[in-house]
């Protein structure tokens, strides 16, 4: 499956899930061996880690959060236009930090773990229109 590329649709379908509340952010020169991250990103200063907090700060690692992960599981396109912004304006009109990662299936959004609840339903209530 190619993915919805329909806004109207993905936004009835965003289904967003709360996916944990302890991830953090942390740079290294490469990723400690072992470590199960979610996500690495290869950046000139070094590579970006996310992974859960306790798990960063036990590789040595002196990460940035906890953060919330929100998951959209509606399966979108990565040529789909405006899911993005629609989530990040509702978001930010709610004065709530968003740092977005697009996955082939979903998008994934990291937030302060203290504004995980209002943030859920912001999303909700975006999906239900």
């Amino acid at each position: 499956m190619t993915g919805e590329k329909d806004l109207t649709r993905l936004l009835a379908g965003m289904a967003p899930e709360l996916r944990g509340l302890d991830w953090g952010f942390a740079v290294a020169a490469e990723a400690p061996g072992g470590l199960p991250c979610f996500a690495t990103i290869a950046e000139d200063e070094g590579l970006t880690l996310i992974a859960p907090m306790a798990q960063l700060s036990a590789a040595g690692l002196a990460p940035i959060g906890p953060m919330a992960r929100i998951t959209l599981t509606v399966q979108s396109s990565l040529e789909a236009v405006g899911l993005t912004a629609a989530f990040a304006s509702v978001l930010a009109q709610g004065g709530i930090s968003a740092n977005v990662i697009a996955g082939f299936h979903h998008d994934h959004i990291f937030l302060p773990a203290a504004d995980a609840d209002r943030a859920m339903t912001l999303l909700r209530g975006l999906s239900n229109g």
